[in-house]
């Protein structure tokens, strides 16, 4: 799931080698949180949270095989 979130921000963002994602794993969920550089951080989060709401819809659908939740954070 990291790999797929890395994919979808790298293909967003100016500076992709700014981009890091930490993962925060319990029992049902997985939290995976996300960090850009702050001149990338509006590409990431979109008009009115638009971009950063489809990327969390990406990840929801592909995490039905998992068996897990996954939850994004943007942090700045």
């Amino acid at each position: 799931m990291k790999d797929l979130l890395i994919q979808i921000v790298k293909a967003l963002v100016d500076n992709p080698e700014q981009i890091q994602i930490t993962e925060i794993e319990g029992s049902q969920t997985v939290v995976l949180e996300l960090r850009v550089d702050k001149s990338d951080m509006g590409k990431v989060i979109g008009k009115q949270g638009r971009t950063a709401n489809a990327i969390r819809v990406l990840l929801n659908a592909a995490s039905g095989k998992a068996g897990k939740r996954y939850v994004l954070e943007i942090i700045e």
